[in-house]
């Protein structure tokens, strides 16, 4: 399977051109770049452009990117107000949130990448068919902005009652916008479990969020470090029940006395493949 590595790994610090470089150095062949503000500040266009022009003349690819859950620089602790949810029901404060992830969005006409990851809702989100009402304006709106693009979106299951595999099933079937999924494999072991997730989201899987956790809590660790319950063995069969269909993808927390995570990560990617 196909290797891609999220920056998520390094969030709190600045995305530089060297730390792209250990990346490919570590024999990592894509990543996928999370948008927080502190980390890659999309709406600095000199950010872009010389992380544009690296990528141009670099192998390692950009597979995707994470959309904004936060408009600031200090995940959200600036206010309420800096939250990004698609699924807003105040039409002012929506399209704000829909402008914000198209800034982002206009990342792929410097430096093209193939998937934008997007969350339904925020962490712990009760249903409210008004918010999937909400949803569904903002995505026909981000599809249409990315499609000129060249990006496709793709969902991703998350904690919350909107965005559980069987409510996605649903919101796809209803909407018909023909969006794809991430499928987040901590996510789905705090909701239903990886396996009934996974047989309910597979057909229209293209992507993934790989990380463990103790099943109660969204911890983002590496998967076989302490904590961790997700059964991997189990979990990379159902992966290689369709192959060539999406990537393993790493979304990991970083961890302050680890000494060199991407060599790390190389481990866990090796790991998962002897499964």
């Amino acid at each position: 399977m196909d290797h891609v590595l999220s920056t998520h790994l390094f969030v709190n610090s600045r995305l530089t051109i060297a730390l792209l470089d250990r990346i490919w150095d570590q024999g990592i062949p894509a990543v996928e770049i999370f948008c927080a503000r502190q980390h890659l500040d999309y709406r600095d266009r000199a950010q872009i452009r010389e992380l544009g022009h690296w990528f141009r003349d670099s192998p390692l690819k950009l597979h995707s990117i994470h959309s904004p859950m936060y408009s600031d620089d200090v995940w959200g602790r600036s206010g309420p107000q800096a939250v990004l949810n698609i699924t807003e029901l105040s039409r002012p404060k929506r399209i704000a949130v829909t402008d914000e992830i198209k800034r982002a969005l206009e990342i792929a006409e410097t430096i093209p990448f193939r998937y934008l990851i997007q969350h339904v809702g925020v962490a712990g989100e009760e249903y409210d068919e008004r918010r999937v009402d909400a949803a569904m304006t903002s995505l026909e709106e981000i599809k249409l902005f990315a499609s000129q693009r060249g990006v496709e979106v793709l969902l991703e299951n998350i904690p919350n009652q909107l965005s559980s595999a069987e409510r996605l099933v649903h919101f796809l079937d209803r909407t018909r916008l023909g969006l794809g999924i991430c499928f987040d494999v901590g996510h789905a072991h705090i909701n239903e479990g990886v396996e009934t997730a996974f047989h309910l989201l597979k057909d229209r899987i293209r992507s993934t969020h790989i990380h463990d956790n103790d099943g109660v809590t969204d911890q983002h660790l590496f998967p076989f470090a302490r904590g961790g319950t997700i059964h991997w063995k189990r979990t990379m069969e159902l992966f290689c029940s369709c192959p060539g269909q999406f990537p393993l993808l790493l979304e990991l927390q970083e961890v302050p006395d680890l000494g060199q995570p991407l060599a790390a990560a190389q481990s866990v990617f090796e790991r998962l493949e002897a499964l």
